[in-house]
């Protein structure tokens, strides 16, 4: 590991410690951000090698290799404000591609738990963007971190959707569900009800604020979900959604990993049929 690298702590940047450490740990630009920590150990366990550390604040990393690739992931507990933070060190540092790999409520009955939803755009509800730009700047993923998303979840196999979510800054009230003591917001029961008709896919609590911070910083950013709720038929529950997340958020950096460098030894700008394909040769 390398020497730990101390920056000075200021009244704008806040405590250094974890910057501090997420400096030693040598992570690629390319990182997966759980939003549970405990989901970075889930990740660990399927990559061919990993060292876990744990960070400040309850949040935790982890750097290893996954299909031949450099791969990193780190935590950003929960909402848009936690996010927030963990990006501000992880801008800092020169990562500049993201996967949210999460968990959601699905708006639609016949998507059901366990499978994926891959947002490539989220109307944003969470409350921390508008401090950063006007509301109607949309946030939207980057084109090639959905296109690796959806790639891999398909060669896996495994049951997934694309399409527009909603991301809250209230897991109870604000996604339409009893809040503290009961308490029935009528806001929320507006919104619940608006994202629906608006053929909305889903409700989450983090992927608007990665997706518009990411695009005003000139960055990528994407996002796969795990289905554990259905918001309209009342089903809880993983049924190995979690594993299969991870799982593709991994196959997508290592098809990113590919095809970036494909682009730099091809001198291309963008991804084309000839960058992807095919794939092992890349």
């Amino acid at each position: 590991m390398n020497a730990p690298v101390r920056t000075k702590a200021t009244a704008d940047t806040g405590d250094s410690r974890r910057h501090d450490l997420l400096a030693t740990l040598n992570l690629p630009r390319y990182v997966l951000l759980p939003g549970d920590p405990d989901r970075v150990k889930v990740m660990a366990e399927q990559w061919q090698e990993a060292h876990v550390v744990d960070l400040p604040r309850g949040y935790r990393a982890a750097v290893g290799s996954y299909g031949g690739v450099h791969i990193g992931a780190v935590s950003t507990s929960i909402g848009a404000p936690s996010l927030e933070i963990i990006l501000h060190d992880l801008f800092r540092l020169g990562i500049d591609t993201f996967i949210r790999v999460g968990t959601t409520g699905a708006l639609r009955d016949d998507i059901k738990t366990g499978s994926l939803i891959i947002n490539d755009a989220s109307v944003r509800l969470d409350g921390t963007t508008n401090l950063y730009v006007r509301p109607e700047y949309p946030a939207a993923a980057s084109h090639e971190v959905t296109f690796a998303l959806a790639d891999a979840a398909a060669t896996l196999g495994h049951d997934y959707r694309v399409g527009t979510g909603a991301t809250s800054g209230s897991f109870l009230a604000g996604q339409g569900r009893p809040g503290v003591n009961g308490h029935k917001s009528l806001e929320g029961e507006r919104i619940f009800e608006e994202m629906k008709r608006a053929e909305v896919l889903n409700f989450e609590m983090e992927t608007a604020a990665l997706f518009t911070l990411a695009r005003l910083s000139g960055l990528r950013a994407g996002s796969v979900c795990s289905v554990i709720a259905n918001r309209m038929t009342g089903e809880w529950g993983d049924n190995g959604g979690i594993l299969r997340a991870c799982q593709t958020g991994a196959e997508a950096i290592r098809r990113l990993t590919l095809w970036d460098k494909r682009k730099t030894s091809e001198g291309v700008a963008s991804l084309t049929a000839a960058t992807v394909s095919p794939l092992g040769q890349a």
